[in-house]
């Protein structure tokens, strides 16, 4: 691991940080001609580019998974894993079924009511990686805070394996087991357009969560405005501070975690140099930044805004007041990132590349959306008057104050100024 001293005007810019990338043009281009070819050619674009991309030759009636191919996959797993996955299906659903927003409504005595309704969307599309290893954690972490939320349609789009042209088994199981019923065998940015513009097989969704390689990544961001998006995420990162009473044992496991997930990216933020020297070298990538104070590593902290952040200090209950950017926070020895990948309850699609400055974890709240209601009386709107007029007059609206005065014209005597 490289060693910086922290400055906080000069550190992260020495780190080559591959989230803080420029924009990659090559990718940008690719990324285009797949998704303009998907909204212009629907199912027959997607089996050139399973061709292309995966080596599957998929004929259209294969693109949707039957129920037989299910069937098949239950025949396939371990007895010990269903309740396991009961396990944590309490666990996520019990966390999430907390921090539903609810509707409420203001009613006042001068005749004006207002309120907010909180609905959940219709049709959402999951996107599970198939690159490196099946990633059947993301499967109910995604699906669970949707159900629990109140989608009613949940579309998964995955990768066929290369060299079967099948999807992963425990994939197909535990979407199954989670009630998941529209499941695809495509993949890349691919996958990412045809659930954001349709096409004969795969009907248009609401929404697209789920992380991916650079290219699906870069899809879900030509294709935002179509649909919603959950985030832009980048390579998994982890962010671990430690004082001296951190166990540099336990530091090297985590950090060294991230190696498994491509591109992933390790920084350890320290005050003590009896950790550094005996983490570096068993760590060969990532960052090591070496602070004065347990003050500076928040600091530190805050500028990088990582996806995961362990926190390995004698007190850590003391600094989460002084973090304000990450995805997710882990306190103490005992709580590594990779109890929150798959069994604690939050979502793990979590924002990277210091986008945890302004993005939030997935979350039931991601599935729902809101509704205003506004409703006066004649009298209550008459009140306004003045005032929207005034204001109207200022923007060069005159229209917009003719909406208002058209409830208090004489129909009979004043139709001069209502448009004819």
């Amino acid at each position: 691991m490289q060693v910086f001293e922290w400055d906080n005007k000069t550190t992260l810019k020495k780190i080559s940080r591959e989230t803080m990338r420029s924009h990659n043009k090559d990718i940008f281009k690719k990324v285009n001609r797949i998704v303009t070819e998907v909204q212009e050619r629907g199912d027959v674009a997607i089996r050139r580019f399973t061709r292309e991309f995966d080596g599957i030759d998929l004929p259209l009636k294969r693109i949707r998974v039957s129920q037989g191919d299910i069937n098949r996959a239950f025949e396939q797993l371990h007895v010990e894993l269903v309740p396991i996955l009961k396990q944590i299906t309490d666990n996520v659903k019990d966390y999430y079924e907390r921090e539903l927003k609810q509707s409420f409504e203001i009613k006042s005595d001068n005749g004006i009511y207002l309120s907010k309704i909180y609905r959940s969307l219709e049709r959402i599309g999951v996107y599970i990686p198939g690159g490196q290893a099946p990633l059947v954690s993301t499967v109910y972490m995604s699906v669970i805070p949707a159900k629990v939320a109140g989608v009613s349609e949940i579309v998964i789009c995955t990768p066929p394996n290369r060299d079967t042209g099948e999807i992963d088994p425990h994939i197909l199981a535990v979407a199954n087991l989670l009630g998941v019923s529209e499941i695809y065998r495509v993949g890349g940015a691919q996958a990412i357009a045809a659930m954001a513009f349709g096409t004969r097989t795969i009907k248009r969704v609401d929404k697209i969560v789920g992380p991916g390689n650079p290219y699906v990544t870069e899809a879900k961001r030509q294709v935002y405005g179509f649909v919603d998006i959950d985030m832009v995420a980048g390579p998994s990162e982890v962010a671990v501070i430690a004082d001296a009473t951190g166990d540099a044992d336990f530091i090297t496991c985590d950090l060294l975690a991230q190696a498994e997930h491509a591109g992933g990216i390790a920084y350890l933020i320290t005050n003590s140099k009896k950790i550094v020297e005996s983490v570096r070298k068993r760590v060969d990538t990532g960052y090591i930044i070496l602070v004065k104070t347990l003050a500076e590593a928040c600091d530190a902290v805050n500028e990088i805004a990582p996806e995961h952040l362990e926190i390995m200090t004698e007190n850590p209950e003391k600094l989460l007041k002084d973090i304000k950017h990450a995805g997710a926070i882990f306190l103490g020895p005992y709580s590594p990132a990779v109890i929150g990948d798959y069994i604690a309850g939050p979502s793990h699609v979590l924002p990277t590349g210091g986008t945890a400055r302004y993005f939030s974890p997935l979350s039931a709240s991601s599935f729902i959306k809101s509704t205003q209601v506004i409703s006066y009386t004649k009298e209550a709107l008459e009140k306004t008057r003045q005032h929207v007029q005034k204001l109207t007059e200022m923007e060069g609206l005159v229209l917009h104050r003719i909406s208002l005065e058209a409830r208090f014209v004489n129909k009979g005597t004043e139709k001069k100024e209502l448009p004819q």
